[in-house]
This record gives C-alpha cells, structure tokens and sequence, in this order.
C-alpha cells in the first residue's frame, strides 16, 4: 500500500446550512455540493482535498478533536481578512517554526460550531 495523500477530511457541524455559508462566503473555500437530508452534507474543494462537512444522525455524536489547517500564502494577511469578516482569532499569526532559511507562521480561529482551524503559511525556502 502507498498513500498518496490526503483526498478528504471530515468536519462535523450541528447546521449544515450554517457552515456552508461560513465555509463558502466567509472562508471563500470552492464549494461543489450538497446532500439534502439526514444527515445533511455538503462538500468543498480545498486544492484537491474534498472538505466534508456533515451533521451527525446522532444528535449526541461527539464532535472530533481534529484541526483543519488551511494553507495560505501569508498567514498574518489571511488573518486579518478573517477579522475583517467578524472571525475572532483564538491566537494572532505567529511563528511556529524558523530556520534561517523557512518560517512557519499560523494563527488559529474557530468555525461556527467550535471546531479548531488554522491557517498557515511556509515562508521563504523549505530545504529538504
């Protein structure tokens, strides 16, 4: 077996309605489609990666404790357009990790339904 990468995460919300329009109008992430129904679903497309969202059948399923991160090309810009757009951010861009030659910058904010995000951004030149 080879894994060749990631083709879908999946989020658990309690409106899928809600977090299409937080994913689509406020995140701006390419959304292809929605399941009407129980449980309802929709999808997006995040550079290859199907975003799933869905609503639990289960109305006392518990909600996963994954982080999705978004990859950006500069964490600090993306940061303040989510503030401009009412997102409170649970932390300001800062740096994770420096060489002297790449930087890993995220800041980290919350989806409607509590679900950790992140953005992040690899500056400079990743040696490897």
């Amino acid at each position: 077996m080879k894994i060749h990468g990631v083709g879908q995460v999946s989020i658990s919300v309690s409106d899928v309605d809600r977090a299409v329009a937080f994913y689509r109008d406020v995140l701006e992430i390419p959304f292809l489609f929605q399941v009407p129904g129980s449980p309802g679903m929709a999808f997006f497309d995040c550079g290859g990666t199907r975003l799933y969202i869905v609503q639990p059948e289960d109305p006392d399923a518990t909600p996963s404790a994954s982080v999705v991160y978004f990859t950006v090309d500069s964490a600090q810009d993306a940061a303040e357009e989510l503030k401009s757009k009412g997102i409170e951010l649970g932390s300001e861009p800062h740096i994770i990790h420096q060489t002297d030659n790449y930087t890993l910058w995220m800041a980290f904010f919350r989806d409607p339904d509590g679900n950790l995000m992140a953005v992040m951004s690899e500056e400079g030149e990743l040696m490897g």
